[in-house]
């Protein structure tokens, strides 16, 4: 049984606290290691070495700074192969979705090494009579992020990789489930030329979030997760006075018009829908065709392509389209869903329940499912299952359609399917949600542009990567300055305009 550690100033450290969770391998239902869960203690004492760490970081020159990152790219594509493997034996992934997760990281890295840019201050020369104004982004300090299990490289990298070209610390708390990938991230990032205490890793549970959130030291904490999790790390958080962004639930609507092409989109439906075993927060798990005649269609067009997906470990190859789930609880909760939505009156097109895999028979697997008619009052509607499961709203109209969307209380991510520039337009420009896709069915953005939902799917400001991380990461201190030339007139005891 190997037993992991934390990541503390540069070395890999035992666990204190007595307390382990299981790591578990989702393809056989089997315990693969032991994570120790830190204690408040621990966590302190990351953070208190942190904290002496990020003074002479933050001296260090933004060029300087981003060379480690330019560094730390050619590293992670020398161990690209290593590290999706060892996501995939913890989170059940394909090794193509696992290498697609560190490759998605991997450029928020990239634009990260624009820090020089990206951290100019202003300058106003002559704003008065000898005086100049100017403003610098300065690092916050000490700097947390909590993670969650179904990126367990992209999103430790969203985070850390801006947090620390900045000039702060950053202490890491990845998911218990799948822990091996962050801790080699920081052995990279050593590796590459960071300071020892710049990037600690603290496994851990709700103890250690806790810890996080009542911490005086960290300044600003980032989250993904489910909703009411991220209500709750958002609501200590800014009580306690930190900078804190939030990333929760999502229920992504993909509208099928009848002009579309209906085999792109059951391609774009098949792979949005079932890729990653549905645990993606920008998944769709809601088509919504728009006309009897439209939904007909395409669910004659997704049965077959779903009967044929190939599920299984990914020791089986690259053409499993997608693996197990992650723990046999995720698996029992998308099965009462599913049974849940029979129950309510949906119609099952594709049953994936009595789904088994010959010699995986204790692995986490869940067969894909297709659900039709499907009504905005059923649980399967309302809630996100993070699983294999597509659920069919047939729609009447372009403005039926567009409001369910609009009136569900997630609104992470959508898409539209359809030729017709008019309609898609007004999507775009109506649709209360943050990313949208036009015949593009998971429309995360680049990493030169921002991540983030809206509505009960984000809490916070500012969205993850792109400029905002830099917003988030940094204060802005203005100053105004003044030398003083020829006659000294005495001191002034008011406010005056400057001409």
């Amino acid at each position: 049984m190997q037993e992991l550690t934390h990541y503390i100033n540069g070395e890999h450290v035992k666990g204190t606290s007595g307390r382990f969770a299981d790591v578990m391998n989702p393809a056989t239902g089997e315990v693969q290691a032991k994570v120790p869960l830190a204690s408040v203690a621990e966590l302190d004492h990351a953070v208190e070495i942190a904290a002496k760490a990020q003074v002479a970081w933050a001296a260090v020159n933004p060029q300087r700074r981003a060379r480690v990152m330019m560094k730390f790219v050619d590293l992670l594509n020398r161990d690209m192969d290593k590290l999706a493997e060892a996501l995939s034996r913890e989170h059940g992934k394909t090794l193509p979705d696992a290498a697609g997760d560190v490759q998605r990281g991997l450029e928020v890295v990239e634009y990260c090494i624009g820090a020089p840019q990206m951290l100019k201050g202003e300058f106003t020369d002559a704003a008065g009579p000898g005086i100049d104004m100017y403003s610098m982004r300065q690092a916050l300090g000490v700097t947390a992020g909590i993670t969650p299990f179904n990126f367990p490289a992209m999103i430790p990298m969203w985070m850390f990789a801006p947090a620390i070209v900045c000039g702060n610390a950053f202490i890491l708390k990845p998911s218990e489930r799948d822990p091996s990938v962050p801790l080699m991230l920081a052995e990279l990032m050593e590796e590459a030329g960071l300071p020892k205490g710049i990037l600690q890793v603290v496994n851990g549970d709700k103890e250690s979030v806790d810890a996080i959130l009542d911490n005086p030291v960290i300044q600003s904490i980032g989250f993904v997760g489910s909703t009411p999790i991220a209500e709750y790390i958002y609501g200590r958080g800014c009580s306690n006075g930190k900078r804190v962004q939030c990333f929760g639930g999502a229920k992504n609507h993909m509208i099928i018009m009848p002009d579309a092409d209906m085999d792109q989109a059951a391609d774009a439906l098949i792979g949005a829908g079932y890729g990653a075993a549905g645990e993606r927060c920008m998944a769709i798990s809601v088509a919504v065709p728009v006309g009897e005649e439209t939904a007909d269609r395409l669910i004659e067009k997704l049965v077959p392509r779903i009967e044929k997906l190939k599920v299984g470990p990914y020791t089986a190859g690259k053409d499993v389209d997608y693996g197990p789930v992650v723990t046999k609880a995720a698996q029992q909760n998308i099965l009462r869903l599913v049974q849940t939505g029979i129950d309510q009156g949906a119609e099952l097109v594709v049953d994936g329940r009595d789904f088994k895999l010959q010699g995986y028979e204790d692995g986490f697997f869940v067969g894909p499912h297709l659900f039709d008619r499907v009504t905005k009052d059923m649980d399967i509607y309302k809630t996100e299952i993070f699983g294999p499961v597509l659920s069919t709203v047939r729609a009447q109209s372009y403005e039926e359609a567009i409001g369910l969307a609009m009136d569900h209380e997630y609104g992470n991510g959508t898409a539209i399917f359809t030729r017709d520039g008019d309609t898609a337009r007004d999507f775009a420009s109506r649709i209360n949600i943050g990313m949208v896709g036009i015949n593009v069915p998971i429309p995360v953005p680049l990493a030169y542009h921002t991540f983030g939902g809206w509505k009960k799917s984000v809490f916070g400001d500012l969205n993850q990567h792109g400029p905002d991380a830099f917003k988030f990461y940094t204060r802005t201190k203005t100053v105004t300055s003044r030398w003083p030339s020829g006659i000294k007139e005495g001191g002034e005891f008011n406010f005056k305009p400057m001409d």
